[in-house]
């Protein structure tokens, strides 16, 4: 049997990944996932809602304004008060018509859910629902 020599000289090629093009697959990716991500809001305080049996899941992207035990009017975690309701309202309906769902606590007062309710009708809101658990 012959043996044969293979003889490697500087000028051998090396075979290279090109990873360009997948760079700019996961960027494509990334972009898609951020922009189809839906993000929920938050009121930014903790509330005890009430328990109710004829309750319906909502849409996710809606005005959420919470009531606190103590009667404090929540918005985005900042408090906005019984004036700043129809502000905030107003101003998102604006951008697109969303439903307005107030979470109040169990132990606030049923007049200052009223209250509230009335200001975001006032400011235009078509929908407005109590938060349930």
């Amino acid at each position: 049997m012959r043996s044969r020599k293979v003889i490697f000289d500087d000028q051998s090629h090396t075979g290279d990944i090109n990873v360009s093009p997948l760079i700019d697959i996961v960027f494509i990716l990334l972009i898609f996932f951020i922009v189809t991500t839906v993000f929920v809001e938050e009121t930014g305080v903790e509330v005890q809602k009430p328990r109710a049996t004829s309750a319906n899941l909502l849409e996710k992207s809606s005005i959420l304004i919470a009531i606190t035990a103590n009667g404090q009017i929540v918005y985005d975690g900042q408090e906005i008060g019984l004036r700043g309701v129809g502000g905030v309202v107003k101003r998102l309906l604006k951008k697109t018509n969303m439903p307005v769902i107030i979470q109040a606590d169990r132990k606030a007062p049923i007049d200052l859910y009223a209250k509230v309710h009335d200001e975001a009708s006032l400011a235009g809101a078509k929908q407005i629902n109590l938060a349930t658990k």
